[in-house]
């Protein structure tokens, strides 16, 4: 019998773990579980013809361009169609500001490639999102986790750590409806999270997959609008606005920013689906992309309602949850000394057949497993609604 040799991982390999979710998880995938656990759009809004249109036309192109090797950066049009986008939002820049990702998560990968070294700092919000943290672990970082209120990051909170963390090398926010929580960082802490950024040397990541989907409430700036320094790395997604299965991302930086985040796309995987880009660019070419967002701002808005509603006639008083103003999420907190990981494994699972996230792997730092992220984008209305009363009976039984 052949012997099977014992690889010698890197140390960086030991921080590299499987999510401890990732088995329950796999069991909300059963279609008879109504699932609150992915962060996913709702399949049933995606603009299938009108992107059947665009690939189509881009595959059949007589240049082939659309099938060949594009630069790595992402092609040139596109770039300038983002650019345009970001102008739009307040946040003017130009398309050798940026770089075209395959998919956003890329952008949280290569922002610590670049920053970041063994024992460094990452200051993260507490909870702050879990695919970040999976992102940043083969950097091998510390953290430094800033509580989260309905304003967002407490900035009183992250001077104090600052003025005491000198490895700190790099701020992580989702400043717009935050995954988990769905709270949005407030004006007045975005100008004071750019003046400590400035004070102390940092790079701060802005993480903005959600922004777009705004449902109340005035938009707030950019952090990269109010950059007085260079320092602000945003990025951006097609995920949410149009569909996640095209993988488009985008980064918005300093140009020496940009430019070793381009030498990283250029190790990593060379460059972003050629194919992907131009059927994205023909989208925004022919089609009203804001009018689309309009119909998906309505929807989630909806969807958001009929869940809150149905949380306050069937869940037990002691549970909150989050309001957001946007996005795709809701926070719950239950009561103190409840573990949301085994409450699903032993009851909304059985039971319920019902699955969420428990939310103790959102914290950097010290799990609180008294929390969960719920979704109301992807599910229906009647399953958001047989889900939460089911869950609601549920909780009330063992609380």
């Amino acid at each position: 019998m052949q012997r099977t040799a014992t690889p010698r991982f890197a140390t960086r390999m030991d921080a590299v773990q499987p999510s401890a979710i990732r088995e329950l998880l796999a069991l909300g995938a059963d279609p008879s579980i109504i699932s609150f656990g992915g962060g996913y759009p709702d399949a049933s809004l995606f603009p299938r013809d009108l992107l059947e249109g665009v690939y189509r036309d881009a595959i059949r192109d007589p240049s082939g361009d659309a099938l060949q090797y594009a630069p790595s950066n992402g092609l040139p049009k596109l770039r300038a169609q983002i650019a345009a986008l970001m102008a739009q939002d307040g946040t003017p820049c130009g398309p050798e500001d940026v770089l075209v990702l395959q998919g956003s998560q890329q952008g949280l990968d290569f922002a610590a490639k670049m920053l970041v070294n063994l024992g460094d700092v990452i200051v993260v919000e507490d909870p702050t999102f879990l695919g970040a943290l999976i992102a940043f672990a083969p950097s091998q970082p510390r953290y430094a986790a800033i509580p989260v209120d309905a304003d967002g990051m407490d900035m009183d909170v992250l001077e104090a750590t600052l003025a005491t963390t000198p490895q700190a090398r790099m701020i992580y926010t989702v400043p717009d409806f935050q995954n988990p929580t769905g709270v949005t960082l407030s004006l007045a802490r975005r100008h004071r999270l750019i003046d400590l950024a400035n004070r102390h040397d940092l790079i701060v990541v802005e993480d903005t997959p959600y922004r777009h989907i705004r449902f109340t409430g005035q938009t707030m700036p950019t952090l990269k609008s109010l950059d007085t320094q260079g320092r602000v790395i945003h990025l951006g997604s097609f995920s949410k606005i149009l569909v996640p299965a095209m993988r488009l991302g985008w980064a918005v930086a300093a140009p020496q920013l940009i430019e070793k985040m381009g030498l990283l796309k250029v190790a990593a995987d060379t460059q972003t689906s050629t194919l992907n880009m131009a059927a994205a660019s023909l989208f925004l070419d022919r089609h009203d992309l804001q009018a689309h967002i309009a119909t998906l701002r309505a929807a989630y808005r909806q969807k958001k309602e009929v869940m809150l509603d149905a949380i306050r006639l069937h869940f037990p008083q002691e549970v909150t949850v989050t309001d957001p103003e946007g996005g795709l999420f809701t926070w719950a907190r239950f009561p103190d000394g409840f573990d949301a990981t085994a409450f699903m494994r032993d009851h909304a699972l059985p039971e319920a057949r019902v699955a969420y996230v428990p939310g103790g792997t959102f914290f950097a730092t010290t799990p609180q497993p008294n929390h969960a992220r719920i979704n109301f984008s992807a599910p229906s209305e009647d399953r958001i609604r047989q889900g939460i009363e089911a869950l609601g009976r549920c909780l009330k039984s063992h609380i």
